[in-house]
């Protein structure tokens, strides 16, 4: 099983929301996967209804962004979904088997690659790690209320 890596914890602090869902490599597992995400985040109290900019639409958007990206360059194998808050931080995580790293390219630059433009300018960080088996490309945003919490850089 692929562990989350945080900075000084082996694994989510205690008391913290964590989830962990595989799925099989066909067409729906975006669509599951946006739809885990949003299911998610209510139960956890993280949805505002009211906030057309909410944490929940971002990271819908940015799950799928990597999802997609997962089911494309995984040579048809399962991709895991990570969701960890703790710390006033949402850490989303999809892991596959592939070992092409994302690289962000500018909207519009090629028919593929906006995607990661997407969770360069929406998150707060990201990164990708190599594993043994392959990699887990993640990202973070803010879950407090305060100005700019979970927005990109401007």
């Amino acid at each position: 099983m692929l562990r989350p890596r945080y900075a000084s914890y082996p694994q989510p602090p205690l008391g913290a929301g964590h989830l962990s869902v595989e799925y099989e490599p066909r067409p729906t597992a975006v669509r599951e996967a946006r739809a885990l995400v949003r299911r998610q985040l209510e139960s956890w109290g993280l949805a505002d209804q009211d906030d057309p900019t909410d944490l929940t639409d971002t990271a819908e958007l940015l799950v799928s962004e990597l999802a997609t990206n997962a089911l494309l360059h995984s040579a048809g194998s399962r991709i895991r979904l990570t969701l960890t808050a703790a710390h006033g931080v949402l850490r989303c995580e999809v892991s596959d088997v592939g070992h092409r790293v994302p690289r962000v390219r500018a909207a519009g630059s090629t028919t593929s690659g906006g995607g990661m433009f997407l969770v360069d300018a929406l998150a707060l960080r990201w990164g990708c790690h190599q594993d043994g088996t392959g990699k887990t490309v993640w990202f973070e945003l803010g879950t407090c209320a305060s100005e700019g919490c979970g927005r990109g850089r401007v």
